[in-house]
């Protein structure tokens, strides 16, 4: 047999707990045909030492926001580092607007009340960009602020969404900060995006995911509604493919804003969707229909979160829905009655309940052969509710990430007594639940062994131990970024593991992330990105060879 190449001098993390370390790799037509022994006497057109390098599957972030950040990194960083105060926000502002034609759009992302000490005020980005409407985006995506400019266009005759607050200073005036669906009026003024800038967003952010190790990711919503970009982004990822731009192994998930009741024969349940019937599963490989993506809530650190009890410090604040009750639940059943494997954003316990209640609730009356339901984040999740995930086969989707990056706010907003229930990880696996791994990028930054390590270490900023039983294991964590991934999006059986027939995706590392010192975890270096069984990815000075 003569395949296309054959990977030596390697270290192989296989995941596969019947052959946990690999040595040799064979790799033909985009797929692993062999290991070690199963190579014996075949033939290879190149032999590649990988010079004792650790080899993974390749990471898979199984919740991101691919063209949100591609678009980002062409706008104002405003995370911390480099902000520090509401200050330094203002100045990045007004550099900007030294810079911009006059009328023109000045936006940025990333910021942190929680670090700056406050949102910024309308009244201050007016002082230092007058000339141009400002629109600032939280780092959590959750709110939004904007000068008298954009404001003024925004709230011109059109209500606020239900589900969403223009927030006010105490005399009742517009202070900028719009939150949750209220970010649909700054929204419409530039929606939709053209099909180039979101072509050029997603070819940016493969760009970055490949050099991280990243071979596949789900994107958490695209179309219409706050989180999407295009009524057509879709065709967007088309293009970008056809290009050579899309690098990278993409699910969509589908905003249920965009799905609309279908017309099917007499008899069957209303059920929602998109044209011609396509659900979750639809495409290939490279580019496929993932889940539809609901919001149950908002955001934790911005306290609009549906929780059952109010946020620390602030009486008669439990956050809430983003819609009824009664018209999510509807919009679930729908969902699952399309067909589609259904993804709800939640993060606050009262949220979960009632995601869990329409899960259930669909199941038993159109039961379904592993729909694979999803959380989002499931961010507070309670002790009792653990059991109820289980129960129902839900996948729980947290972001260690945000431990590490805003930890120190979660904690703020959650107090000592329901700390230990945020961002679970060891409490899920302990359930039997499959755990991916995953960022929200750019809520956080995106690499997965950076979120591997808040796996393992989960310490906020400050230096907090935020839930020390929820620890897990360097291989657990690993496990998430691959194997969880995977079964997350319906792949366990093409990719996750280092196997035959799965896909030939692979990072290699210049470590192995199980054997380091956990505290070095996020020091370890990418060296290369293999996809279809290719390096699509080199770090500078490597060069794999034969």
């Amino acid at each position: 047999m003569l395949v296309d190449a054959v990977l030596t001098d390697l270290v192989g993390l296989s995941m596969r707990p019947e052959r946990p370390v690999v040595r040799r790799i064979g790799v033909h037509h985009g797929r692993i045909v062999g290991v070690d022994e199963e190579l014996d006497g075949v033939r290879a057109r190149r032999t590649v030492s990988l010079d004792g390098a650790c080899v993974v599957p390749g990471f898979n972030d199984a919740h991101n926001h691919m063209v949100l950040f591609g678009m980002s990194r062409t706008e104002i960083d405003l995370a911390t580092p480099p902000m520090r105060t509401v200050e330094d926000v203002y100045a990045a502002v007004a550099e900007r607007a030294r810079t911009q034609p006059p009328g023109t759009w000045i936006v940025g992302s990333g910021y942190d009340q929680n670090k700056i000490g406050a949102h910024p005020h309308r009244d201050g980005l007016d002082a230092v960009a007058p000339d141009h409407p400002v629109w600032l985006r939280h780092t959590s995506a959750h709110m939004s602020v904007a000068n008298s400019r954009a404001l003024t266009a925004a709230l011109d005759g059109v209500p606020v969404p239900e589900g969403g607050r223009v927030a006010t200073d105490p005399d009742g005036r517009p202070n900028g900060l719009l939150e949750e669906q209220a970010q649909m009026l700054l929204r419409r003024l530039r929606y939709p995006f053209p099909e180039e800038q979101i072509v050029r967003a997603i070819g940016a952010a493969s760009e970055r995911y490949l050099s991280e190790g990243i071979t596949t990711c789900t994107e958490a919503g695209i179309g219409r509604g706050w989180i999407g970009h295009s009524p057509v982004e879709g065709a967007a990822y088309q293009v970008a493919r056809e290009r050579g731009l899309l690098g990278v192994r993409v699910r969509l998930m589908v905003a249920s804003d965009s799905a609309r009741e279908l017309e099917r024969e007499p008899g069957q349940p209303p059920a929602n969707g998109i044209d011609l019937g396509f659900r979750t599963g639809f495409g290939d490989a490279w580019l496929r229909l993932g889940a539809m993506k609901i919001f149950a809530d908002g955001s934790l650190i911005g306290r609009t979160a549906a929780m059952c009890c109010d946020f620390k410090g602030e009486a008669g604040n439990s956050g809430y829905l983003q819609m009824d009750a009664e018209a999510l639940r509807e919009r679930i059943l729908r969902a699952h009655a399309g067909g589609w494997q259904v993804a709800t954003h939640a993060i606050g316990d009262r949220a979960i309940d009632i995601v869990l209640d329409a899960y259930a609730e669909a199941q038993a009356r159109l039961p379904r052969r592993d729909p694979r339901h999803r959380i989002e984040h499931c961010a507070v999740t309670r002790p009792d509710q653990l059991g109820r995930l289980a129960e129902l086969g839900v996948v729980p989707v947290p972001q260690a990430t945000f431990v590490g990056q805003i930890g120190d706010g979660m904690r703020a907003a959650l107090g000592e007594a329901r700390e230990p229930w945020c961002y679970r990880q060891r409490s899920f696996v302990d359930a039997g639940l499959t755990v991916p791994g995953s960022s929200d990028r750019p809520v956080a930054q995106g690499s997965p062994l950076l979120g591997i390590h808040h796996m393992v270490n989960r310490r906020t900023l400050s230096g907090a131990l935020l839930g020390p039983d929820e620890t897990v294991s360097p291989l657990d964590a690993l496990a998430a970024y691959t194997r969880g991934s995977a079964y997350a999006g319906f792949d366990e059986h093409q990719m996750g593991t280092i196997a035959p027939g799965h896909l030939a995706d692979l990072a290699v590392l210049d470590d192995d992330p199980t054997a380091v010192d956990p505290a070095r975890i996020r020091g370890i270096k990418v060296l290369a990105t293999m996809v279809d069984g290719e390096f699509a990815y080199q770090a500078p000075g490597v060069g794999f060879s034969a």
